[in-house]
C-alpha cells in the first residue's frame, strides 16, 4: 500500500494513502461519462429549440462549449481538489505540505493536461504515474500537489466520540472557538493515523501545538484522548452559534 508523510503547516507529520493509477483511471472513465451526457443533453437542447434559435443566440454554443473545455479546472476548485469522478473514487488533490492548494496550483495541473494527456495520448500521464514515488503525473509535479484517498482505512465511528446531548454536554476548553474547520480536520487526520501506526508521539505532537495555538494546557491523561476532546468541545460550540 502505497502511502506518503506530510508535515504540515503546523509541523505536524501526517500519512496520507495515495491515489492509485486504477482509483485516477476509473475516476476518468467516470468524469468522461460525465462529459458525454453532457454533450448529449447540449445537443438535444440545440436540436429542440431549433436552427432560428441559434442564429439569433450564437453566444450560447460557446457557454455549452466552454464547460466542456474548463471541467477540470472548475471542479478541482469549487469541489476542493475532486471531480466527479474523482469524488466517486474517494481520492482529491492535496498540496505537498497537506494544505488545499491554490488556485495557481489548480491552473498549473489543468495546462500540462496537455502534455499529460492530449498531446501524448494520456501515455506520459500513465508513465509518470506508475514509476514515480508519489504517484505524481507531469502535472502534479509541476505544480507541487499529489492525489490522496479521501476514505480513511480506520472507521471514523471506532476513532471519534459518539453523538453527546447539547442539553448536558459540558464543554471542558472554551478557547476551542478560536480554532478552524481546517484545524478540525487536520486532528481527526492525527487520530486516524494514530489509530492506523500506534504512533503516540504524533498525538503529543498535535497536543503540545493546539496547547501552544489556545494556550491551555490538558486536563486528560494521554495526548489521543485530549484530541477527542478537543473536537468533541468544537463540535458542540460550533453547533450552539
Amino acid at each position: 500500500m502505497n502511502t506518503i508523510n506530510i508535515t504540515t503547516p503546523q509541523n505536524i507529520d501526517v500519512e496520507y494513502e495515495l491515489g492509485s493509477l486504477g482509483d485516477r483511471m476509473l475516476g476518468t472513465i467516470i468524469d468522461w461519462a460525465v462529459l458525454i451526457a453532457y454533450v448529449i443533453l447540449a445537443l438535444f437542447l440545440i436540436g429542440f429549440t431549433g436552427r432560428q434559435f441559434l442564429n439569433g443566440y450564437e453566444w450560447l454554443m460557446v457557454v455549452l462549449v466552454l464547460p466542456l473545455f474548463f471541467y477540470d479546472l472548475l471542479c478541482e476548485l469549487l469541489l476542493n481538489g475532486q471531480s466527479v469522478g474523482k469524488k466517486v473514487m474517494g481520492i482529491k488533490v492535496i498540496s505537498l505540505n497537506g494544505s488545499q492548494p491554490s488556485f495557481g496550483q489548480y491552473f498549473n495541473r489543468w495546462v500540462f493536461r496537455l502534455i499529460d494527456f492530449t498531446i501524448t495520448s494520456n501515455l506520459l500521464a500513465l508513465v509518470m504515474v506508475a514509476v514515480t514515488e508519489k504517484k505524481q503525473r507531469l502535472g502534479d509535479v509541476i505544480a507541487g500537489t499529489v492525489l490522496v484517498k479521501t476514505r480513511p482505512r480506520t472507521q471514523m465511528q471506532h476513532t471519534f466520540y459518539e453523538p453527546v446531548d447539547p442539553a448536558t454536554y459540558r464543554v471542558t476548553y472554551p478557547e476551542v472557538v478560536n480554532l478552524n474547520d481546517g484545524d478540525i480536520q487536520l486532528i481527526k487526520e492525527v487520530i486516524l493515523n494514530v489509530n492506523r501506526s500506534g504512533n503516540s508521539m504524533l498525538a503529543l505532537q498535535a497536543q503540545q501545538k493546539i496547547e501552544q495555538t489556545l494556550q491551555i494546557m490538558s486536563k486528560q491523561p494521554e495526548p489521543r484522548l485530549f484530541l477527542q476532546v478537543i473536537l468533541a468541545d468544537y463540535n458542540h460550540v460550533t453547533s450552539q452559534l
